[in-house]
């Protein structure tokens, strides 16, 4: 069963991207025809195309590579230069590598064209709606994830602490808790209260010899002074409370703060003491809270926050990827991933191979089907943030052109000039080039990482 979940949590995922895309580009191609702009194409994925029809002026397929999806509109480019009937173009023939390419792609733009497509190309269209149709993809992700989020926090609720410490794991047998290796049991050691007792991960602690537990710090706090004593200890299990008597022994432990951060000695190490040992990991109990619908904006802008931060060091994240993939180590629960190593988490958590994601508890069928609400949520705003970078190939690109277009025209009104005032997005192509190839090696580099290290975020 964990291998028929594992598989069906990857390919709802892999569902949900898809439809993602797919409503991106239709965030495009809506007011694109709305326009008037002639959208020879329509296709989810890249490479060698599976299955296509068409529709009207419009051929829709799906292509075999399933990472990302475009629509192809006619005249993105401006015409050559003396070519077309209003003049535009660059005013002097392209000279160098850069300017042939950008040269070749406006006659290749122009090559599209057919009898009657002069007012159906996209360079001629007014700033706001170059702007409309740009913005039309990153905005449609950005509803989709403020229409998951709002269903996410108002029907199944955020995580919220709640009172008492949750059993996270049993120690099998009585080790230091500053032992390099805390999980490999030694023969004839002597086995850890906690196990002899009957306690259990997941199991939820109450009381300890008759004080409540209210959270987490209250384990140690309340274990250590009754070495040698035998003590009751009431737990919360499948809805029913049962009360054990555990006797805590005598061990090394580390000293912890007020806050429950090791305490430190001049030499940088953790310092210790004899105290009573119980032999359990223990974390918050947390639930789910439904919302309001006012949280939702709050959320949305932290998230973009994040993810924006994210991007801009970016440098710095792929280059802990490749330390940690190359050199062994463990790979950081907070840093990037690719589309691979998502989906991976999704299957593991739809398998049921995962019971808490970050602290957050995923241990019921809704909670793993709204975890993955939550990821595609995510999913989209990243969308949203990484199509509104200023360059191209992507989204923002585009809109930067645009507004440039803008800036010379109101230019032009000042000077008194007439005619076209266009910016050639072509010249940017190098700039195209060189991203694309970034964004590729990226790629790979993350698909790698997720497949030889990939993130542990479960529990």
């Amino acid at each position: 069963m964990a291998t028929v979940g594992f598989v069906l949590g990857v390919l709802l995922f892999a569902v949900g991207i898809g439809a993602s895309i797919g409503l991106h580009e239709i965030g495009h191609l809506v007011p694109a025809k709305r326009f008037g702009v002639r959208v020879p194409q329509y296709m989810i994925g890249f490479g060698k195309t599976l299955w296509s029809t068409r529709r009207g002026d419009t051929e829709y397929g799906v292509k075999a590579v399933p990472l990302g999806g475009y629509i192809r509109m006619i005249g993105m480019y401006p015409p050559p230069a003396g070519t077309g009937p209003d003049g535009a173009g660059p005013a002097a023939e392209p000279t160098g590598r850069f300017g042939q390419l950008a040269e070749e792609a406006r006659k290749a733009s122009q090559e599209e064209l057919q009898p009657g497509d002069d007012n159906r190309v996209f360079y001629k269209l007014s700033v706001p709606k170059k702007l409309t149709i740009m913005l039309g993809g990153p905005v449609m992700n950005l509803v989709l994830a403020t229409v998951m989020l709002a269903l996410l926090v108002t029907v199944h609720g955020l995580p919220t602490i709640g009172k008492g410490a949750l059993v996270s794991e049993v120690s099998a047998c009585v080790l230091p808790t500053t032992a390099a290796d805390t999980t490999t049991c030694p023969a004839g050691a002597t086995p850890a209260p906690a196990a002899a007792a009957g306690l259990k991960a997941g199991d939820r602690l109450v009381s300890i010899a008759g004080r409540p537990v209210v959270s987490t710090e209250d384990v140690g706090t309340l274990i250590r002074p009754r070495a040698g004593q035998a003590t009751p200890v009431v737990i919360l299990r499948d809805g029913h409370e049962l009360t054990l008597t555990v006797t805590p022994v005598r061990n090394v432990i580390g000293l912890v703060d007020a806050a429950g951060k090791p305490v430190l000695a001049a030499d940088g190490k953790q310092k210790t003491t004899q105290a009573g040992f119980l032999g359990i990991m223990s974390g918050p109990v947390v639930g789910y809270a439904t919302q309001p619908l006012t949280v939702v904006p709050g959320l949305i802008g932290s998230t973009l926050g994040a993810m924006a931060s994210a991007i801009i060091h970016l440098p710095q994240g792929l280059g802990n990827v490749w330390t940690s993939t190359f050199d062994g180590q463990k790979r950081d629960p907070n840093g990037i991933q690719s589309v691979v190593g998502v989906g991976r988490v999704a299957g593991d958590v739809a398998s049921g191979r995962v019971g808490n994601i970050m602290g957050m508890p995923v241990n019921s069928a809704s909670d793993r089907g709204w975890f993955l609400v939550q990821i595609l949520a995510m999913l989209n705003l990243m969308l949203f943030v990484f199509n509104m970078v200023p360059l191209m190939p992507f989204d923002g690109g585009q809109m930067a052109g645009a507004l440039w277009e803008g800036v010379k025209r109101g230019w032009y009104r000042l000077q008194g000039r007439t005619g076209p005032a266009y910016v050639d997005v072509a010249k940017a192509l190098p700039i195209t080039y060189a991203v694309s190839v970034l964004l590729i090696a990226m790629t790979l580099l993350l698909v790698y990482a997720d497949l030889v290290n990939p993130i542990k975020l479960g529990g």
